[in-house]
């Protein structure tokens, strides 16, 4: 068993009978889904699934769990997701993918968000070894850069895998990246993101953490924001 399906394992353990369940995206949470629905075939476990994404989506209807869409969702009991990086103080940084508005909603929306990474996650400040993604709708996307190149920070419009284009989220957004100054602090950038016309989304989770649970050869140690367990 390898570090990503070990972690995603004791983060299914905190699943109880009953529960809505926001499903995250990538390879630590497909391990996450599929030992959830084990879970709900050999141990009768009822859940209801949320998806933060088509793949994830997809992966849930081949698994056979209960899906529920976003738009009949009022509140979440537990969020499962990985993330990019996370500081000392539970900061995430989330958005490689393409799915920044649906995450963030869920994130916003569960009683309790539970992160899955690996140690190499673990960083000292956001924007350490990836930019930071910023959803911004189409037509805005210069009059954002313009904004954010005011406020002393650079960024660039990112490209597809192909690098014959522009790269389309989910939602439908442009994605800036942000080469981040080593002065901003996560809070400070958050809110900075969160005033500026014309950004849908962007990777700074602040705040919305409530464990990580990092996975390092074989062992898994639980961070706790609070104390306390599901």
């Amino acid at each position: 068993m390898n570090d990503k399906q070990l972690v995603a394992i004791q983060a299914a353990r905190h699943v109880q009978d009953g529960m809505v369940v926001g499903l995250g995206t990538g390879s630590t949470a497909n391990y996450f889904i599929e030992e959830l629905a084990r879970r709900h075939r050999e141990e009768d476990l009822h859940i209801t699934a949320a998806a933060s994404s088509v793949a994830s989506t997809i992966k849930a209807q081949e698994q056979d769990l209960p899906l529920v869409a976003l738009e009949h969702l009022g509140k979440l009991d537990l969020y499962v997701d990985g993330a990019d990086e996370v500081t000392t103080n539970l900061a995430l940084l989330k958005g490689r993918g393409y799915d920044l508005v649906r995450e963030k909603l869920l994130a916003r929306a569960s009683e309790r968000f539970i992160v899955l990474v690996d140690k190499s996650k673990l960083v000292s400040r956001l924007g350490e070894k990836f930019p930071i993604p910023v959803e911004v709708i189409p037509f805005a996307w210069q009059l954002v850069q313009a904004s954010l190149q005011q406020l002393g920070v650079a960024s660039s419009l990112r490209q597809n895998a192909a690098k014959d284009g522009w790269a389309i989220t989910s939602h439908g957004s442009l994605v800036l990246e942000l080469a981040l100054p080593k002065t901003f602090k996560s809070d400070e950038l958050n809110q900075l993101l969160n005033d500026v016309p014309g950004i849908v989304e962007h990777g700074v989770f602040e705040e919305l953490a409530d464990a990580v649970f990092v996975a390092d050869n074989g062992q898994v140690e639980e961070i706790w924001k609070r104390p306390g367990n599901i």
